[in-house]
């Protein structure tokens, strides 16, 4: 089976600054410090990192990222 790619995406126009992303999977995600809205530190992240990010996905409160494999 080969290595698939996975390409995240958020939207900070729905994000509520839960923190959730960052607790779950924070190699790839991180929290402005002035808001603490989301921010995106890897759009194409490792396949090590795989699982963390789609229970970031499923458990975020805002349904604020996507995830495209």
């Amino acid at each position: 089976m080969g290595w698939v790619s996975m390409r995240v995406v958020v939207q900070q126009s729905k994000c509520i600054a839960s923190g959730n992303c960052v607790m779950r999977a924070g190699q790839v995600f991180d929290q402005r410090d002035d808001d603490g809205l989301v921010i995106l530190l890897d759009e194409n992240p490792v396949p090590g990192h795989a699982g963390a990010v789609r229970l970031a996905a499923e458990f975020c409160p805002a349904q604020a990222i996507q995830i495209e494999e």
